[in-house]
């Protein structure tokens, strides 16, 4: 009998390694009713929300993906698109984040030109300039009401760094672009964490870059 009189394992029992899944923190930002709630909805439920109401606050979802063979935890953040839902959380919500994503409405210029103050706010709670961002135009599926042109919104984005995704959190068809979104900032991260780890364990390797859309997605299944 083994000390503590318990019971030595048998053939059946034996313990796997315990491998901690590695969570990415990914903040949504934009304008109320631009769609946040509905993106996270798409990515991390599959389905459109038959009925949403404002958020207040700060609320969030999560997703369990699998990147190269490495599960990994998405969490994504939705905010408050008004002040008034916003002062009191706004410090927790920028904390420790590890991606962005700003949404605006395609068919509502303000909330086009409003982005400008969000990433003013995002800059002002120290956001790191390394910390990957994207932007999303939503509701690409309401054609006739579009206000703001695709190459507008391209022209916005290559000035301040960002991928460009144009999109319906509503149209079923659109649903792989929703994932794409979440998916590229996903292996985005985990390229950035393999290679920190590489550089602070001090082994040697070849050097690695980002690629755009059109390169990566032909050598992997990444979507950026």
């Amino acid at each position: 009998m083994a000390a503590g009189g318990g019971r030595p394992p048998g053939p059946d029992s034996s313990l796997e390694p315990y491998v901690q899944t590695r969570i990415f923190k990914i903040i949504v930002i934009g304008d109320s009713n631009v769609g946040k709630t509905c993106l996270t909805f798409r990515f991390c439920g599959g389905t459109f929300p038959d009925k949403t109401e404002a958020t207040i606050g700060v609320d969030f979802r999560e997703k369990t993906v699998e990147i190269e063979g490495e599960r990994i935890k998405v969490q994504v953040w939705d905010t408050a698109g008004q002040e008034r839902f916003r002062k009191s959380m706004v410090e927790h919500y920028y904390r420790n984040v590890h991606a962005v994503v700003f949404v605006y409405d395609v068919t509502k210029m303000s909330s086009f030109t409003n982005l400008k103050m969000w990433i003013e706010e995002c800059n002002g709670h120290a956001v790191p300039p390394l910390v990957p961002r994207v932007l999303v135009g939503n509701k690409c599926d309401l054609k006739d009401l579009i206000q703001v042109p695709s190459s507008m919104a391209l022209k916005f984005a290559d000035a301040h760094n960002m991928l460009l995704f144009e999109t319906s959190a509503k149209d079923p068809q659109e649903s792989q672009n929703v994932d794409a979104i979440f998916m590229c900032l996903a292996c985005r991260l985990k390229a950035q964490r393999s290679l920190l780890c590489r550089d602070l364990e001090g082994r040697p390797g070849p050097a690695r870059r980002l690629e755009p859309a059109h390169e990566a997605a032909a050598k992997n299944s990444c979507p950026c």
